[in-house]
């Protein structure tokens, strides 16, 4: 990130700026309730999200001159592919906001919690063990599905323009795989990072965005030959 610190962190802001207006937006309709579990859910766009950071990663790694400029343009380098992935982490979003609404349903009836109630209701009602539990465990099933398909396939879509999304997705399940312990260990520090970010009011993401997607292609380029 050192080598492209304006990009980089103006790439980030964007996103901070983005969490800002979710985090307003929401609280405007009455689902404040919901910026806890999109908080968690953030990671699972990440891999799209961080497009433009992979752009530059592999540009500083080819000896080529970078704007941001060069990083908008990168959605449109195999940009249906990486759509297609898109696509499908969109759909894993909203399936992890739907499951996270009924949770809520299930464990505190019809009027979920006020924002400034949320985090008191969660862990400190007679329902929050349970809640928890069961949030952690479906959450979890959902998240490593949708961390093993993608890990590495929108990085691998933009270095290679002539691979589809299937066989990107598919390397990633068998990069995962056949090294799923330092993989398990980068997919809890991309949740920690995240979270870290979103936890200093999304101004965090500044920095903690770029250093995952930075990060993210250079485990890329270690994976895949």
């Amino acid at each position: 990130m050192c080598l492209s610190p304006a990009v980089s962190y103006l790439y980030g802001g964007l996103f901070t700026a983005i969490g800002f207006l979710l985090f307003y937006g929401l609280e405007a309709v009455g689902f404040g309730y919901l910026i806890l579990p999109l908080m968690f859910g953030f990671a699972l766009v990440g891999p799209v999200a961080a497009v433009g950071l992979y752009e530059a990663s592999r540009r500083l790694e080819d000896g080529a001159g970078m704007g941001f400029g060069d990083i908008v343009a990168a959605f449109r380098r195999n940009g249906t592919q990486i759509a297609l992935v898109g696509a499908f982490l969109l759909i894993a979003f909203l399936a992890w906001v739907r499951l996270a609404m009924l949770e809520f349903m299930l464990f505190f009836g019809s009027a979920p919690p006020s924002l400034d109630h949320v985090l008191d209701t969660i862990l400190l009602s007679p329902q929050s063990l349970s809640f928890l539990l069961v949030g952690l465990i479906s959450g979890g099933v959902l998240a490593a599905g949708v961390f093993a398909m993608t890990a590495i396939a929108v990085p691998m879509l933009l270095h290679r323009p002539e691979c589809d999304a299937m066989t990107a997705m598919l390397t990633s399940v068998d990069a995962v795989r056949r090294n799923w312990r330092p993989m398990m260990l980068w997919a809890g520090l991309i949740s920690f990072f995240t979270l870290f970010g979103m936890a200093l009011f999304f101004v965090g993401l500044i920095v903690t965005l770029p250093l995952i997607g930075h990060a993210s292609w250079h485990a890329y380029r270690d994976l895949v030959e």
